[in-house]
């Protein structure tokens, strides 16, 4: 299993909120694929006729918040090579997008029928099929769904700059047993106001702490996401926290590494980028 599970669900609620929508803890979906070499123009197409046409009719609708495809920025074996999300205020939302996505199916094997059926009339080969075409564009043996709640968000109100570069990165954390609380009250009291003063001016654009919904890994218990509106961004973020660290004393600063070290498993901490291929943005829940 591979350690960069998550997490294109920062990407998936960058910069698309309002004030309604951040008062929601909301559930994002991923998809995880293993798209075969020279398969990615087949990935486009299923992405753009297949999955794609449900996601933007359900976010017209007000149901889906955002959706898009993420790629990693630094690539490792045994990671997967694309990553489909889309984001929901709540469950009725995934119910949706299911029903929209079997009924989409459905659609398209009926065309698929009628092109063979059609094309066995003229004594030529039958077009390839939907099903055919994800078969031969995907590894489906490690093909992988997750699905993830952020249990609170902060947004910049302003979009992300034209002709930008967003990435997004993840933190994976794990709390030691029963010391989840501990962990995030630390959590709250240490970083939490250093992020949200960087959406409010600008060095970040959007910022996350969620977990988990259905627990299917015991790699993490917590991750912390953070929208960048460009590599540099990261840079100028890290120079912002190594000059509060050298603000406090060294008592204070061991006081707060004491206290993440009893609550969590550095050991275990892992951090990832990502970058979308695609991104779409819709309004906020209806």
């Amino acid at each position: 299993m591979r350690n960069r599970v998550l997490f294109v669900l920062a990407l998936a609620l960058m910069w698309c909120a309002t004030a309604s929508a951040q008062a929601t803890q909301p559930i994002t979906v991923v998809a995880d694929y293993w798209v075969k070499p020279g398969k990615e123009e087949d990935f486009l197409w299923l992405v753009n006729n297949y999955g794609g046409p449900v996601r933007d009719k359900l976010m017209a609708e007000g149901v889906v918040m955002a959706w898009g495809v993420d790629v990693p920025v630094f690539r490792a074996p045994g990671q997967p090579t694309h990553s489909i999300w889309y984001d929901v205020a709540e469950w009725g939302g995934v119910e949706k997008v299911m029903a929209g996505m079997e009924a989409k199916l459905k659609e398209l094997t009926d065309q698929d029928k009628k092109a063979a059926d059609d094309a066995r009339r003229r004594g030529q080969k039958a077009p390839i099929s939907t099903a055919e075409r994800i078969e031969a564009t995907f590894d489906l043996s490690k093909t992988k769904d997750w699905i993830f709640r952020n249990l609170y968000v902060k947004f910049s109100s302003a979009p992300p700059p034209a002709g930008g570069s967003p990435v997004s990165r993840i933190f994976l954390v794990t709390a030691k047993p029963g010391k989840a609380a501990e962990w995030r009250a630390a959590f709250d009291k240490y970083f939490k106001p250093t992020l949200d003063a960087a959406v409010d001016n600008g060095t970040i654009g959007a910022w996350g702490l969620g977990i988990e919904e259905v627990r299917s890994t015991d790699m993490f218990t917590h991750f912390v996401w953070v929208g960048y509106p460009s590599m540099a961004a990261m840079e100028k973020m890290r120079n912002t926290m190594v000059a509060l660290g050298a603000k406090r004393s060294a008592e204070e600063n061991d006081h707060i590494n004491d206290v993440f070290t009893a609550t969590s498993d550095p050991n275990a901490a892992r951090s990832f980028l990502l970058r979308p291929i695609i991104f779409k943005m819709g309004g906020p829940p209806k």
